[in-house]
C-alpha cells in the first residue's frame, strides 16, 4: 500500500498562515490579515493576543459552532478596522495555471476559499492539460465558490458545477467572470440527488471532484451526514467516471473520517486505482503547521 502523504500548497504568494492556537488562526489573504476560529488549533499561540490584534484587519467571533459552508443560522460577526473592505481579490499561480479569486467577509466566518486546496487545483489543471483532449468533461460536486471549477475550465474541460447553495453558485459565477472564462454549467441541487440522476442517464465524466462538508442540507432543507452518504457517493462516482483519461478527487474535512477511511471507501469501488492519499496542511510562517483535512485522488 502507498504511504500516506502530507501535502501543503506551496505555490501561494497571496496566502500565509501566520500563526495559530487557542482555537483560532491568524492568516494573510492578499494584503489583509484576518483572525478566524479554528477548532483544531488546541495548542498555544506563538505570538501574543495583543500582537495578533495589532496586525489584524478583521477578526471573526463565533457564538455557536457551525458546520455549514453557507447558512443564515450562524451567530457571530466580524470586527474590522476602517481599511478592511467587504470583498477583495487574491491571485494563485502554479505553472500555466493562473486564478483570480474573489474573497469576502461572510456572516459565517468563511472568506470564499480553502487555501489548502491549491494542491488539488494543480493536480486538476496538470492532469487535464496532459490529456491533449478537447472534449473532456469534469463534474465538481459540493463545488462552493468554484476555484476547482476554474482550474478545470482553464485547462479546457467542460465543467458541471453542482452546489446546493444559491450564494455559492452566484459567487462561483463571479469567479468565472473574473477569470474571463465562460460556459460553466451551474446546477443548483443536492449533490447526491444529482449523481443518482446522472447515473440513470448513463452520463460519463473524465474527472470527478468532491469536497463534501461533514454534514449539510440540500436546497429543500434535507439533512444528511457524510458518514451515511460517502460510500453511496463514491459508488455512484464509479458509475460516472470514464475508463480512460480520468481522475477522481475526494477531499474531507470531517473529524473522525481519516485519510485511511477515505482510501478504503474509494478502493472498495475503484479496485484498480493507484490512489494517493493523505492529509493537507497549512505551513505556518511562525508556530505550528495546521492540519486541513484529508484527500484521496488518482488518475488514469
Amino acid at each position: 500500500m502507498n504511504q500516506m502523504k502530507l501535502l501543503h500548497p506551496s505555490s501561494w504568494n497571496d496566502y500565509e498562515l501566520l500563526d495559530s492556537g487557542d482555537g483560532e488562526k491568524l492568516e494573510r489573504f492578499g494584503k489583509y490579515i484576518l483572525i478566524r476560529p479554528e477548532p483544531q488549533a488546541i495548542w498555544q499561540k506563538t505570538k501574543s493576543e495583543n500582537e495578533w490584534n495589532k496586525i489584524a484587519h478583521a477578526s471573526f467571533r463565533r457564538e455557536q459552532k457551525d458546520h455549514f459552508r453557507f447558512g443564515d443560522d450562524v451567530k457571530g460577526g466580524w470586527k474590522k478596522n476602517q481599511s478592511m473592505p467587504d470583498s477583495w481579490n487574491v491571485n494563485y499561480h502554479q505553472g500555466e495555471l493562473s486564478l483570480t479569486l474573489r474573497l469576502a467577509l461572510t456572516t459565517f466566518g468563511h472568506v470564499g476559499v480553502f487555501p489548502e486546496q491549491g494542491e488539488n487545483w494543480n493536480f486538476i489543471f496538470e492532469t487535464i492539460s496532459g490529456w491533449n483532449k478537447k472534449d473532456s468533461r469534469v463534474l465538481n460536486l459540493f463545488a462552493y465558490t468554484g476555484a476547482a471549477s476554474m482550474a478545470a475550465r482553464q485547462a479546457g474541460a467542460e465543467v458541471t458545477h453542482v452546489d446546493a447553495s444559491r450564494p455559492g453558485l452566484n459567487w462561483a459565477n463571479q469567479n468565472m467572470q473574473l477569470n474571463q472564462l465562460d460556459n460553466i454549467r451551474w446546477v443548483y441541487e443536492d449533490a447526491l440527488k444529482f449523481v443518482k440522476r446522472e447515473a440513470k442517464r448513463g452520463n460519463k465524466y473524465n474527472g470527478i471532484i468532491m469536497d463534501p462538508p461533514p454534514y449539510g442540507r440540500g436546497p429543500e432543507g434535507e439533512k444528511w451526514t457524510l458518514q451515511e452518504k460517502l460510500d453511496e457517493l463514491v459508488s455512484l462516482s464509479h458509475q460516472l467516471l470514464e475508463e480512460k483519461n480520468h481522475f477522481f478527487i475526494l477531499s474531507m474535512y470531517a473529524v473522525g473520517l481519516s485519510a485511511t477511511i477515505g482510501l478504503n471507501v474509494v478502493k472498495s469501488h475503484f479496485k484498480n486505482a493507484d490512489a494517493e492519499f493523505g492529509e493537507f496542511f497549512l505551513k505556518s510562517v511562525q508556530g505550528f503547521d495546521l492540519p486541513m483535512g484529508t484527500f484521496v485522488r488518482f488518475k488514469g
